[in-house]
């Protein structure tokens, strides 16, 4: 390439019949400059060593040294890199290590007091539930979007709901606030048109869950579920993760629809919340053809609120300093030595009977009785 430069050929044209770049004719070119070929250097690798020196093992049993008679003799007891690197600095140590090589011959020697946090891989979706969790059922996830407005007009909440493994999702803006009532007509409406899941997942807000002001209280919305075969679900209070694909929905509901349109009216903004949720549907549509078959809506089927419910109320709840746990108003014993951790309360409406298992995101298929109790709850007339 060099020799054709100097024969009087242009760099582009030299660049064009080698199939490389102009700028590295160009580097050639000046690398060869006022030189004959024969003794020109053609290597384009640097001399020098690829990786950098090690530190002079003096240096490094020195830092050892220095942190050692911290860590022993110093007033606040402060014996880190920093502070390594100033008593090196007083003592005029040549060549001073920089605070990232102390480190690292810290660790290198194994002095270190920190440990590597060790990453574990999450959990599978709905860990909580082992039917959900292997997918022969699908779990349907609720909750509500609170203190929006619209310009000039009504205070506005949003029911919105969400399948695990389909994504299937729904919205409901309403006037003013959501009511138990509004729950349960909006599920049977949904139910109706998409067929029903294994499981319906809720917070432990009294719209869900019912009053919390007396035990033993079966609400509304429990009712339905266990009517219609589905096990309703109440998470942790105040615990991340366990309603985080409903929460992400809300966020993007709020992101899409709430936030992206000027709203003149509730009309217009349900006409925006249908569109939106017409078009994720169709989105998802192959996520939620793949996803646990849902049973069919029962015909003929009427919610009657005062008859005694039958099947499973299923709790996930935080045991206290003292192994209790709480739920539908009371107490219950658990484990003295498995405190401040998850557990899933099963009530059994058929066999009067409580069961707890012990949770573990670590371990997540490992999910053992701790206790079962018999806990019979009377029949009550329910106030509609």
């Amino acid at each position: 390439m060099v020799a054709a430069v100097r024969s009087g050929r242009s760099q582009h044209e030299v660049s064009h019949e080698f199939h490389v770049s102009q700028s590295t004719v160009h580097y050639w070119v000046h690398q060869a400059h006022g030189r004959r070929l024969d003794r020109v250097d053609w290597h384009d690798r640097p001399h020098t060593t690829r990786t950098s020196p090690r530190t002079d093992p003096t240096i490094e049993d020195l830092v050892l040294e220095v942190r050692t008679g911290l860590e022993r003799d110093s007033d606040l007891g402060f014996h880190g890199a920093d502070v390594i690197s100033e008593i090196l600095q007083s003592r005029q140590v040549e060549p001073l290590p920089s605070g990232r090589t102390i480190n690292r011959i810290l660790e290198r020697r194994g002095v270190l007091d920190s440990r590597k946090r060790t990453r574990r891989p999450a959990p599978p979706p709905g860990w909580h539930l082992p039917e959900v969790a292997s997918k022969p059922q699908e779990l349907d996830s609720f909750d509500v979007v609170e203190g929006l407005v619209i310009r000039d007009g009504p205070q506005v909440e949003v029911l919105n709901g969400v399948s695990l493994h389909g994504g299937l999702a729904v919205s409901w803006p309403v006037e003013a606030s959501v009511t138990a009532k509004l729950v349960v007509e909006s599920l049977v409406e949904h139910w109706r048109a998409f067929g029903l899941p294994g499981y319906a997942q809720f917070d432990n807000d009294t719209i869900f869950q019912g009053t919390h002001a007396h035990p033993d209280v079966i609400g509304r919305v429990s009712r339905l579920c266990l009517s219609l075969g589905v096990v309703p679900v109440f998470v942790v209070p105040r615990e991340f993760g366990f309603q985080s694909m409903v929460e992400n929905y809300n966020g993007t509901w709020q992101a899409k629809v709430w936030a992206r349109f000027e709203h003149g009216s509730l009309l217009e903004l349900q006409g925006h919340s249908q569109r939106y949720v017409t078009a994720l549907r169709r989105h998802r549509s192959d996520r939620i053809e793949s996803a646990p078959q849902r049973r069919a809506f029962p015909t003929g089927w009427h919610l009657n609120l005062q008859a005694r419910p039958r099947g499973r109320i299923l709790y996930l709840r935080r045991t206290s300093a003292a192994g209790t746990v709480e739920v539908l108003g009371r107490v219950f014993e658990v484990d003295p030595h498995w405190l401040n951790r998850l557990v899933r309360v099963e009530v059994d409406l058929d066999e009067d009977k409580i069961r707890i298992y012990r949770l573990r995101r670590g371990e997540p298929k490992d999910q053992p009785l701790l206790k079962e109790f018999q806990h019979h709850i009377k029949k009550r007339r329910f106030s509609e």
